[in-house]
């Protein structure tokens, strides 16, 4: 008797599921109060104005406007330097 299954019986396929992470709305999309904007593991892109992070480093939009991406050199504790991206949600015209 066999000790296992024959064909097709492997141990080692399983893959786990895409994240599906990236830039969601970009530059100049009208978004919507909540609607999410970055999906980021880590801080990538930073929260500007009516833009908040959440625990998992997610970006959403707190009021409803128009998207706007910047850059900013940020000094770390240490005195390296980072060009920092910022997203911010402006107030529509």
């Amino acid at each position: 008797m066999a000790k296992t299954k024959s064909t097709g019986a492997t141990r080692l396929g399983r893959d786990s599921l895409p994240k599906y992470l990236g830039i969601k709305l970009f530059a100049g999309e009208i978004t919507k109060p909540g609607q999410i904007l970055v999906r980021q593991r880590g801080t990538k892109f930073l929260p500007g104005k009516n833009v908040k992070r959440g625990k998992d480093d997610t970006l959403y939009a707190l009021k409803g406007g128009v998207i706007r991406f910047s850059a900013k050199r940020k000094r770390g504790f240490n005195n390296s330097q980072r060009l920092a991206r910022i997203v911010n949600v402006d107030e529509p015209r």
